[in-house]
């Protein structure tokens, strides 16, 4: 293996040395397999590619300074895993066994995980797709649940400094009563032009706002939205949201540190009364955003250069937990032996 520049690390793909498997078929789950091949066996009319019969979660795993490597609130992810099941009519895999194959993801892969302070950390992709044959509109009798890791940096180039949203109010990410509060790719694919837009444009994400009556903010497209003001950290409560692990876990810690915790519909003019803004995710932890630009209404809402100081002590905090250096109080990490 050549030697991996770990602090250069961008947000992309790069092969490891193995992955797991597991088959649904004939109403069970097989027993976890090792592969160290990147290719699927796929027959032509599987679900996943005719009908959408595919979800996908994101977690991480990292190297404290005791040289330990933590994952973070894996079971919240097998949970949701289950609702995306659940709302694409999909076997669903279950919680211990899904734990198990993250665990043996890791150590399998451990050469990958990044050191201490590099700013890396091992990205882990659960997958889980409809395989079997079918062209009618149905749900797949067989599926394929994946797990495989590689070593990633921060999802934004820029890393944990502000970037700049933007609002088109001419794309939607999901529909109010679609599957936007699952994880499934469709709705990222949905995302795909607005975003190419926004990048073209100089921006990092869009901020989307509700499908209904664009009045309310939604999200970022890959992560969800904060914002602080007045001692309150406030996020938007919508059915088309996907619930974030992240936001739920700033959540807590913002209400440890005496803050008012509000989940409500946030109309987007709330914008000029914020104090920060961020978006959160397991992929960035929390971008700080420095200005969103309604670009219908040619309107800008600046919120400084620099990341606001809840983000940061909210940020240190739970990079603390994920890393061992910050007492865990809700058991949130699990150390892989």
């Amino acid at each position: 293996m050549n030697a991996i520049d770990w602090k250069n690390l961008g947000f992309g793909y790069s092969k490891t040395d193995y992955n797991v498997r597991s088959w649904f078929r004939n109403g069970e789950w097989s027993e976890l397999e090792i592969s160290d091949s990147e290719i699927l066996p796929l027959h032509m009319a599987a679900t996943c590619l005719h009908y959408g019969q595919e979800a996908f979660e994101g977690l991480k795993a990292f190297r404290g300074q005791d040289g330990k490597i933590r994952v973070f609130r894996m079971e919240e992810n097998a949970l949701r895993m289950q609702r995306s099941s659940e709302g694409l009519m999909m076997a669903e895999f279950p919680v211990d066994k899904f734990k198990e194959a993250v665990r043996k993801a890791i150590k399998l892969n451990e050469r990958f995980v990044p050191p201490y302070e590099s700013g890396a950390s091992l990205y882990i992709r659960p997958l889980l797709i409809g395989t079997g044959a079918q062209i009618g509109v149905k749900p797949a009798d067989e599926y394929l649940f994946m797990i495989f890791v590689m070593p990633v940096g921060p999802y934004f180039k820029e890393g944990f400094k502000p970037t700049d949203l933007v609002i088109y109010r001419e794309y939607d990410r999901a529909a109010p009563l679609g599957t936007g509060k699952i994880k499934v790719g469709g709705n990222y694919a949905a995302s795909l032009v607005s975003g190419h837009r926004a990048h073209a444009n100089g921006f990092s994400a869009v901020l989307y706002l509700d499908a209904r009556e664009k009045k309310y903010i939604d999200e970022c497209g890959p992560a969800n939205f904060f914002a602080i003001s007045k001692n309150r950290y406030i996020t938007p409560k919508s059915s088309s949201i996907l619930p974030s692990i992240t936001n739920m876990s700033l959540r807590q810690l913002a209400a440890d540190m005496g803050m008012i915790v509000e989940e409500r519909p946030i109309l987007a003019e709330e914008l000029a009364d914020f104090e920060e803004v961020g978006a959160c995710g397991t992929a960035a932890v929390i971008s700080p955003i420095k200005r969103v630009y309604d670009a219908d209404l040619d309107k800008e809402y600046l919120y400084g250069k620099e990341p606001g100081k809840i983000s940061v002590q909210l940020y240190e905090k739970l990079r603390g937990i994920q890393y061992g250096k910050e007492p865990d109080p809700y058991g949130w990490t699990e150390i892989i032996e």
